[in-house]
């Protein structure tokens, strides 16, 4: 099977002839930490930095990078986000395509502090920007690239996008309650917007959707799932459907413990959930409950596995994943986030080995 089949086969339920590997993303010092292991001449990288710090050149070379680290692992599929520049206000501000203001953190991702919707009239004038071709440029270089394997588009869903018009997660949820109509409203503009680049992805080439968008913390849910069902799957569900009249396959992303949450997101539409946390979320148990309606992706722990362990850990926890969530198919193995500066490469290496070590088919009742 090619890596396209494997993980199109996973995403169906059914099982492929080996458990398919993929990754939902690799930030710049990830991807050159890795490639390092395989370029020989390390004036071919570039140093670690922000893409959008990057010269032209830098950006060139990390690419390059990119490209060379899937090729040589063999990975199963790649994935694509949006290219749209960002431009920097201040040392520690930037502001995004869609007006959105973040300040930049030393120990994450950037987080919003302003958006360009404050209130309910705001909407009467808002118009949310139409896809540029930045957006697809990623796609269509992993699309030609390699033809053989699955190609992810990678976005936000409504419901994010909805938030971070407002500049909070924390306005969003407050006006579920003091002002429903206006975030419905701002829904029905959110989804367009996803609609839009959803539709031109899938042309390009995409395989399937990953909508990135949290909606729990370890605890739980960050809102009552009664909420998710009035303001929220609505607009997913409308996603979903889109998805699949064109042909593709949609992933709900959601670090945290979604497990309320999940027959909402199966009558939502989606096709798979990542990452099944493991602090917070047992990856064993969701098989014996959601196997036979989702695809699970991910749970190889980068919060302290991937950052503070051996290869041989690695190695012993993905051959028990792969043992827990396997069985049947419908189980594709990644990371229970993405590949960040705080992983080990050498650890990211023996994810991978372990994966094709473990997963063949028929899967090993022991190993």
């Amino acid at each position: 099977m090619t890596g396209r089949e494997r993980i199109l086969t996973a995403l169906d339920l059914k099982e492929p002839d080996m458990v398919p590997v993929w990754e939902q993303a690799f930030n710049e010092p990830s991807i050159i930490g890795i490639a390092r292991y395989f370029v020989e001449d390390s004036s071919k990288l570039p140093e670690p930095k922000l893409v959008m710090d990057m010269t032209d050149q830098e950006k060139f070379q990390l690419i390059s990078a990119l490209l060379t680290l899937i090729r040589e692992l063999d990975l199963d599929g790649a994935t694509a986000t949006s290219l749209a520049p960002r431009k920097r206000l201040e040392q520690d501000y930037i502001q995004d395509s869609l007006g959105v203001i973040y300040r930049l953190s030393q120990v994450g991702e950037p987080y919003p502090t302003n958006g360009p919707v404050k209130e309910p009239g705001d909407l009467k004038d808002f118009k949310i920007r139409s896809p540029v071709p930045e957006d697809f440029l990623m796609l269509e270089i992993l699309r030609s690239t390699f033809p053989d394997k699955a190609i992810t588009y990678h976005m936000p869903c409504s419901f994010k996008v909805s938030w971070l018009l407002l500049g909070s997660l924390e306005k969003l949820l407050m006006n579920y309650i003091l002002n429903p109509n206006f975030v419905k409203e701002l829904a029905k503009i959110s989804t367009e917007y996803c609609l839009a680049l959803i539709e031109i992805a899938l042309q390009k080439g995409a395989d399937f959707i990953i909508l990135e968008g949290d909606l729990a913390h370890n605890p739980g849910p960050m809102m009552n799932p009664a909420h998710y069902d009035e303001f929220i799957l609505p607009y997913h569900y409308e996603i979903c459907q889109k998805v699949h009249k064109l042909g593709g396959k949609v992933v709900k992303h959601s670090d945290g413990n979604i497990t309320p949450l999940i027959p909402s997101l199966i009558q939502a539409g989606f096709d798979g959930i990542h990452p099944i946390q493991p602090q917070c979320m047992d990856i064993a148990q969701t098989k014996e409950n959601f196997g036979d309606k989702l695809c699970l992706l991910g749970n190889i722990d980068c919060a302290y596995l991937l950052v503070f362990g051996t290869p041989e850990q690695v190695e012993m926890e993905v051959s028990e994943t792969i043992k827990k969530a396997g069985t049947n198919g419908g189980y594709i193995l990644s990371s229970s986030n993405s590949i960040h500066p705080g992983c080990k490469p050498e650890n990211y290496l023996a994810l991978v080995r372990s994966a094709r070590k473990y997963g063949k088919y028929p899967l090993k009742t022991s190993n």
